[in-house]
């Protein structure tokens, strides 16, 4: 008996072509539709923004208007103006954070500024308001505070403690003074 073996192929068995990854192509493809996305919704955004911001035109037949409207639009706007401020501009009240009583002995009250502009004009955004005010109501006289406005909005304050003589003592405030720094 002969063991026969069968011939070595000629060549080396064939193996499937490894299969190329397809992920490389799905992210490029997904970050160009992402960009073209952001790039035509900004289009849309300025393109609407523009439209209307502007009053539609009639067309005129004469170069010189043209020059006139670029000129006046080159210009750049007039300082706006604002509001001199002094006490009168503003309104107060205090706002009552916390009160300790002891019967007898009277109160500990901490109150914090409520301020209210009352001017018909903006306030330049770019000064520090010094509002200088008095608290009356304190067993000891009356308690002076300074709060900062800032940026016509943003008003800086200390909270203020003070001690009433009893539960029925009435707490006020007055505006003594405004300054104005920078702007």
């Amino acid at each position: 008996m002969s063991n026969t073996t069968p011939p070595p192929p000629d060549f080396p068995p064939p193996f499937p072509a490894p299969k190329k990854s397809r992920t490389n192509l799905i992210i490029i493809g997904s970050a160009a539709a992402v960009i073209a996305a952001v790039v035509a919704t900004g289009i849309v955004v300025v393109q609407s923004n523009n439209d209307d911001a502007r009053p539609d035109t009639t067309a005129s037949s004469g170069a010189s208007d043209e020059g006139v409207m670029t000129a006046a639009a080159d210009e750049p706007d007039p300082d706006p103006a604002y509001e001199q401020v002094d006490a009168d501009s503003f309104t107060m009240k205090l706002r009552t954070t916390s009160r300790h009583c002891f019967g007898s002995a009277g109160c500990n009250v901490t109150v914090e500024p409520d301020l209210t502009y009352v001017g018909l004009q903006d306030v330049d955004p770019a000064a520090v308001y010094e509002i200088t005010y008095e608290i009356s109501g304190d067993k000891s006289g009356p308690v002076i505070e300074t709060a900062e406005l800032s940026n016509q909005t943003n008003l800086n304050y200390t909270p203020t403690l003070i001690s009433t003589v009893s539960a029925g003592t009435k707490i006020s405030v007055e505006i003594t003074g405004v300054t104005a720094q920078g702007g």
